[in-house]
């Protein structure tokens, strides 16, 4: 049974920081992830990390966001810094298997607001 246990998340005003946390549990992840999901649109990537710590960001978090993982537990970060409005929205972290099955945890909100 795979889980997850998400932190992070909370109102924070521009220009802010906040990290996400993301222990995931239950089977060998080969990929690690976050995305997010604003109100009315479609859920988007936002970076990835491989146990080799090759990444994968999305334009629009290019030198804000830094994710990292800690392969012993498993468990993924995502540094935001530099905080825009436009990065409101729920944020979820993904887990890939190398056989390409994906996992994915309950969200947390992260809010954008002055």
């Amino acid at each position: 049974q795979v889980q997850f246990v998400e932190s992070g998340g909370g109102l924070v005003q521009p220009g802010g920081s906040l990290r996400l946390s993301c222990a995931a549990s239950g089977r060998i992840f080969s990929i690690l992830g976050w995305y997010r999901q604003a109100p009315g649109k479609q859920r988007e990537l936002v970076a990835t990390i491989t146990t080799g710590d090759s990444t994968n960001y999305a334009d629009s978090v290019k030198g804000r966001f830094t994710i990292s993982r800690d392969n012993a537990k498993n468990t993924v970060y995502l540094q935001m810094n530099s905080l825009k409005p436009e990065d409101t929205a729920v944020y979820y972290c993904n887990a890939r298997t190398a056989f390409g099955a994906d996992y994915w945890g309950q969200g947390t909100q992260v809010t954008v607001s002055s």
